[in-house]
């Protein structure tokens, strides 16, 4: 891409227009090597003007030099007589300062990086996780009980662990030991009270009667097997079970929202965040969904339909702490957790689950199923259309030709009541026509 494509592109996270050189040409060449790399033009203006660089190019290679440790690609480029110099950066395997500072780009612009940014930065760039680097706790900060707890439940996937061996043996197993001292991972996991160290480690729990209205509000701290069940029991405290018999009157519970696939989304959370941002784990519950996020974006390469495949690349943040829930039995693979997540959801009638970056974070979206006999009422379905909807939140889909032999009906009176609840947008039509056509509830997952 020649020059004047560049300034018809115009700035962006990787590309960046200077009139003349200063400092602020150092710590965009810093931002771009410490994010993904890009282009800088010297001697041309913000708006895109061309203005030319008249300086020593051998002598700007040096400083560069000098002042960033890199060696960017220099060339020039003449437009109208004026040369603009075209600085190309690659992104950097190590962390790269000016003037003892260091810079990120985001978007357009190059900021400085703070000292979360800066931890988390680092981080990266050495391949620690922070989970395994060394708390400042001892020993005596974390609970034998939980730790005893953990090694009943993972007997099965551990059996190499005596449950009569003592706390430092077992932590020292598990790889939560760094130099003898316990790593953030053991903290969080079996704290007596992580929060005396690291306070964002904590739950926001909120039911919501709109977007504004907060009916209840409870925040959750204490360890993460801890929370996970704490978590547990607020959302249940807050959504709806009925109940059908089965067989000999046996009591079947009915939620609202399949438990698993709460859990699931709850440890999901708590396992993947970003333990270097200060936010919490945030929850809120409204009348017709949940909304769960967490500080952490997803990992670079992996984007948000790879989670709605049953295997898919998994990417720890936190691979010590997820090694430890996978031990206990409350996770399975790695990489499964967002597809069982979906797959239970649909398998109970629910709208497929939404999946989104937002705010720094990560979102999990879980639907209530509304489709109740009173709610389908009020829409003004005739009892036909109600006992159609019913049926495919039970079997999955309808055909016409099953609409016909449920009601007695025509094929024209079929095709207008399922094409009504298709505009209702309540059913979705897959296929086009003929005997492989047939209706599913909107947002369900065709298999």
């Amino acid at each position: 891409m020649d020059v004047k494509d560049l300034i018809k592109k115009g700035e962006s996270e990787t590309i960046e227009f200077k009139r003349k050189l200063n400092d602020s040409v150092y710590k965009t060449l810093s931002a771009f090597a410490n994010t993904d790399g890009g282009i800088l033009l010297l001697g041309v203006s913000n708006d895109g003007k061309v203005f030319g660089f008249s300086g020593d190019l051998d002598s700007l290679a040096r400083s560069i030099r000098h002042n960033l440790r890199i060696n960017p690609s220099i060339k020039v480029e003449e437009i109208g007589g004026k040369k603009v110099v075209i600085i190309d950066v690659s992104k950097s395997p190590v962390p790269i300062s000016f003037k003892g500072r260091y810079y990120k780009r985001v978007g357009a612009q190059t900021v400085e990086m703070g000292w979360e940014d800066l931890q988390r930065f680092f981080l990266q760039k050495s391949g620690i996780t922070w989970d395994s680097l060394p708390s400042s706790a001892t020993l005596e900060d974390l609970d034998e009980e939980t730790i005893r707890k953990f090694v009943h439940m993972a007997r099965n996937r551990l059996p190499y662990i005596n449950e009569n061996e003592d706390v430092e043996s077992i932590l020292d197993k598990l790889g939560l030991l760094e130099d003898g001292k316990i790593t953030n991972a053991a903290l969080l996991l079996f704290g007596k009270e992580p929060q005396r160290y690291y306070i964002q480690a904590k739950v926001r729990i909120g039911r919501f009667k709109d977007p504004i209205t907060i009916i209840d509000d409870k925040e959750i701290g204490g360890n993460l097997f801890t929370q996970v069940e704490e978590v547990m029991k607020v959302i249940m405290s807050h959504i709806g079970v009925r109940y059908e018999f089965e067989g000999e009157l046996r009591r079947k519970e009915i939620w609202d929202y399949p438990l698993d696939a709460l859990r699931e989304a709850i440890i999901n959370a708590l396992i993947h965040r970003d333990y270097t941002d200060p936010s919490n784990v945030q929850i809120k519950i409204f009348d017709d969904s949940i909304w769960i996020w967490n500080p952490g974006e997803l990992p670079p390469g992996i984007v948000i339909e790879d989670l709605k495949k049953e295997t898919h690349p998994s990417k720890l943040r936190n691979p010590k702490i997820a090694q430890v829930f996978y031990y206990a039995g409350l996770i399975e693979r790695w990489g499964t957790g967002t597809f069982k997540i979906v797959r239970l959801c649909l398998e109970n009638g629910l709208p497929e689950p939404e999946f989104r970056e937002e705010a720094g974070g990560f979102v999990v979206l879980l639907r209530k199923d509304i489709y109740t006999e009173d709610y389908l009422r009020k829409l003004g379905l005739n009892d036909r259309q109600i006992r159609a909807v019913l049926y495919v939140k039970k079997k999955g889909r309808i055909s016409n030709k099953e609409y016909q032999g449920l009601f007695g009906v025509s094929k024209p009176t079929a095709s207008r009541e399922l094409d009504s609840l298709v505009k209702k947008g309540i059913l979705k039509r897959v296929g086009v026509t003929g005997r492989g056509t047939y209706y599913m509830l909107k947002g369900s997952k065709v298999s």
